[in-house]
């Protein structure tokens, strides 16, 4: 009988602790612990960019460089990229044709001198022999015509010789500025025709950087208007630059209207050529707007939407609308409020109604000499 009752309470304790080990994994199953979640608080930002544009680094001034005449272009003496100081020679023609030109115009000139001082000693000559009655008055009047006529001959082959030695200095293509050059349209024993551009030279102090805006964005800015600009090459640098030309006219092939920023201080890094991203803020849209993280974009359907967590730890989908896309930020105008937290990372792995444990988003650091990759 005692050994039955030792029995009985064994089974009974056995399953009394089934029964809490049971009840333990319930709870744990159904309550877990929250997950660590980076995430930033939504703070309005003044300086927070409405609308972006494509833009391209490029010096202030652009001048296409080409011969005053035809020829062969025998000789280049620089290429694209090269940096060239004024009075440079760049490029030169064929010069034997205008090699001859020059040797038939200097004797031209040199007969024509001769010609005009014979002409002269008649001249003196018949003067004195009027005053003393031993010519006729018709003979010195003639006399008086052929020194006119050389004289007249005289300059015209003075003036083609200069021609001539002008046309020979036109078979050397020289800068006229310190620049650039960032175009070629010319190579070496090609026929080239007067006016037409061999090279294109990049010119002037300081740098720009040159946007097409669409018509719906050009009205608005105004010059002087602040704008941050920021390399594709290089995301980590933040440059700033105003507006110092607006056309006034859309350009027939793209129908945007060119707009030229000046730089504040152009970075030793910046290259003619380079591509950036110009960030204009919106003056004519007021009102609060936020700047995340990219990673912190989610979408639901077509909308963008971040999560939102709560006091408690749980997570919601808000849609958003977002007014412009940087490297690694984007800037939302509607759909949020200052005081709330988002999530930053990790968006795509969560769910509605997840319970999570918000800790400080640390955006990864810029490797040097990796642009940020």
């Amino acid at each position: 009988m005692k050994d039955m009752l030792v029995r009985s309470s064994s089974r009974l304790t056995l399953v009394a602790a089934c029964a809490v080990l049971a009840a333990c994994g319930a709870r744990e199953s159904a309550d877990p612990l929250p997950l660590p979640a980076p995430t930033v608080l939504v703070q309005p930002d003044a300086q927070a960019v409405a609308w972006s544009a494509p833009g391209v680094i490029a010096a202030p001034e652009s001048t296409p460089l080409s011969f005053r005449q035809a020829g062969l272009v025998l000789l280049r003496h620089v290429g694209l990229g090269d940096v060239v100081r004024a009075g440079q020679v760049l490029a030169e023609l064929d010069p034997e044709p205008w090699r001859q030109n020059l040797a038939s115009a200097q004797a031209g000139q040199l007969a024509a001198r001769e010609a005009l001082d014979v002409a002269e000693r008649q001249w003196q000559r018949d003067r004195f022999q009027g005053r003393e009655g031993l010519i006729a008055q018709a003979q010195m009047e003639q006399t008086r015509g052929q020194l006119a006529q050389a004289r007249a001959q005289h300059e015209q082959a003075t003036q083609a010789l200069a021609r001539a030695r002008d046309q020979m200095a036109y078979t050397r293509l020289m800068a006229d500025h310190d620049g650039v050059i960032v175009a070629e349209q010319a190579a070496t024993g090609q026929n080239v025709a007067a006016g037409q551009p061999v090279y294109t030279l990049a010119w002037g102090d300081g740098l720009d950087v040159i946007v097409d805006l669409p018509a719906h964005r050009v009205t608005d800015i105004r010059p002087g208007q602040a704008a941050g600009i920021e390399l594709v090459a290089r995301p980590g640098l933040r440059l700033s630059a105003r507006v110092r030309e607006i056309a006034r006219a859309a350009d027939p092939a793209t129908l945007g209207f060119r707009t030229k920023l000046r730089l504040d201080e152009p970075a030793p890094a910046l290259r003619l050529g380079m591509t950036a991203t110009v960030r204009f803020q919106d003056v004519a849209a007021p009102g609060a707007r936020y700047v995340l993280p990219a990673t912190a974009l989610f979408h639901q359907g077509d909308q963008p939407a971040v999560w939102v967590v709560g006091a408690d730890g749980v997570l919601a989908l808000r849609t958003v609308e977002v007014t412009a896309y940087g490297a690694d930020t984007v800037t939302v105008s509607k759909g949020l409020e200052p005081g709330l937290r988002v999530l930053a990372q990790g968006v795509h792995t969560v769910s509605a109604g997840q319970r999570v444990e918000a800790v400080p988003y640390r955006p990864r650091a810029t490797v040097p000499g990796r642009g940020g990759q």
